[in-house]
């Protein structure tokens, strides 16, 4: 089966292509946008030119998964979300037109503005964080006691959001505190701050139950205007939640300080790419970058990491 890299709905009016994402919205519709995830695949900030097949049907029914989980759990039931259906026949008409497409990867949410920044949380110290740590003691410039080990546990998590970058940029690690600034209300940042503790807490809880670590992960929120405008707007999660993009899961058996740790996420393709696979680096970086072709067993490697992950969240078979 070929990956859908691109959705093609000409009556609908296209908002927006991510990374991942198709974002529609639909005439008479003017309070609700329909999310569609493809099966593109980036990795260091740039699209590579093939994707993934099935993936974005992968990525929305974990995204499902969790969405309903976090709204039910006693811990996070109170923070609510963008999610309206992701059943096609209970979204307009115009988008039924386009099942063969949208079955399975898509999500009809409400219309949010969403805010500027990555909401990261992070449990265990790796990646860019263990980067900076070994330079200058700090974390998103956040002083982090001496001697961690890679891979070691942040007792209680912490809180590192970034800016959030167009496409072809990357994402700027910022301070805690300077988050209020990049944000419309800076009475947002605490509430905002506690969400994502609380989301990522839940959800870890849940993952280790099932034999993975939640090393980190990032979460995006947005405002939801009152009906009349006469009410503050409420802050929800939006976007994707706790896919293998957004988050780092580890086997909870494997996991050890000092271990640097293979996750079940787009490792495969990160370590083909930083060997100069498909010519990647010889262009300079960014959206330069774009047009790399992955070959056919990175595509199953990182697929099937992705399914052994979404297996082992949900406690169910992936059906396509």
């Amino acid at each position: 089966m070929a990956a859908l890299t691109q959705t093609e709905c000409p009556t609908l009016e296209l908002v927006a292509r991510g990374k991942v994402r198709d974002i529609y919205h639909v005439p008479g519709n003017d309070d609700a946008l329909l999310f569609v995830a493809t099966d593109r695949v980036s990795a260091f900030d740039v699209i590579m030119k093939n994707g993934i097949p099935n993936k974005g049907k992968l990525l929305t029914s974990l995204s499902l998964f969790f969405f309903d989980y976090l709204s039910k759990a006693e811990e996070t039931k109170h923070i609510p979300n963008h999610v309206i259906t992701s059943n096609l026949d209970e979204m307009p008409q115009e988008v039924q037109k386009y099942r063969d497409q949208l079955q399975g990867r898509s999500i009809w949410v409400r219309k949010a503005q969403v805010l500027p920044v990555e909401a990261i949380v992070r449990g265990y110290i790796t990646g860019s964080a263990w980067a900076e740590y070994q330079k200058s003691g700090t974390v998103h410039g956040l002083q982090i006691p001496a001697g961690m080990k890679e891979s070691a546990q942040f007792l209680p998590p912490i809180f590192t959001p970034s800016t959030k970058a167009e496409i072809g940029e990357k994402d700027e690690n910022i301070h805690p505190d300077k988050m209020r600034d990049h944000l419309p209300d800076p009475t947002l940042a605490e509430p905002l701050k506690s969400y994502a503790l609380a989301l990522y807490s839940t959800a870890a809880k849940h993952s280790l139950n099932q034999g993975l670590i939640l090393a980190d992960t990032k979460f995006e929120f947005g405002l939801l205007p009152s009906a009349d405008g006469s009410k503050p707007p409420t802050l929800l999660l939006v976007d994707e939640c706790l896919t293998p993009d957004s988050s780092r899961y580890w086997p909870a058996k494997e996991w050890a300080e000092g271990n640097k740790m293979v996750g079940f996420d787009k490792q495969y393709l990160r370590e083909w790419l930083k060997s100069g696979g498909g010519g990647f680096g010889k262009r300079g970086g960014g959206a330069d970058e774009e047009g790399v072709e992955i070959p056919e067993d990175i595509v199953q490697a990182t697929w099937g990491k992705y399914l052994e992950a979404y297996e082992l969240v949900t406690g169910k078979k992936f059906v396509a």
